[in-house]
């Protein structure tokens, strides 16, 4: 896919990464298949991409790739164990990749929401209270991370860099992911 795009389109100067799978297992039992899933497409998968990407598209300005990560890599919690390890792979690829650029203007960067829209099996209430569970108290609204993603595409930051979007919740240590802290109540 990425090899037909970047053969068709003259200018491509952005690659955002945002799919991925959020399967519960946790701490005390990994489950290997929800791990390896995790990591095909959590990791590999955008990996594979953006180095398609760099080494095929073509733009004037300067490429970006976008990686969208989790504010879970700053405030880990025990839920989501194979989902977490992946968001924390593909990180690690942000900065590795922005030492090979062949071209000094491309720039890769992470990008690492909170809770922003209703997750895993959360019903609207749960994710009311879960996604408020954060310094400002707020939901995160998806468009805040649409227009930092805009931000990234400018390319004024150094390339390596990832930007929190999360109302402060990496800056809250969380027991257990949110979803489950409002389930039981918090």
């Amino acid at each position: 896919m990425i090899s037909d795009l970047a053969a068709r389109l003259s200018d491509w100067r952005v690659l955002i990464n945002n799919a991925s799978v959020f399967r519960h297992d946790d701490s005390s039992h990994l489950q290997p298949q929800v791990l390896k899933e995790a990591v095909s497409v959590n990791a590999e998968s955008p990996v594979r991409m953006t180095q398609e990407f760099l080494a095929k598209s073509r733009s004037r300005q300067g490429r970006r790739v976008i990686q969208v990560t989790d504010q879970k890599l700053i405030n880990p919690n025990p839920d989501f164990l194979s989902y977490t390890m992946s968001k924390h792979a593909l990180a690690a690829t942000i900065a590795m990749m922005s030492m090979v650029r062949s071209d000094p203007r491309d720039r890769i960067y992470g990008l690492a929401p909170g809770a922003s829209l209703p997750s895993f099996d959360q019903q609207d209430q749960e994710h009311q209270v879960s996604g408020r569970l954060n310094l400002l108290g707020r939901l995160t609204d998806p468009a805040e991370l649409a227009e930092a993603a805009l931000f990234l595409t400018k390319g004024w930051l150094a390339s390596g860099e990832t930007l929190l979007v999360d109302s402060g919740l990496h800056l809250t240590p969380t027991p257990r992911d949110v979803l489950f802290m409002a389930r039981a109540g918090h």
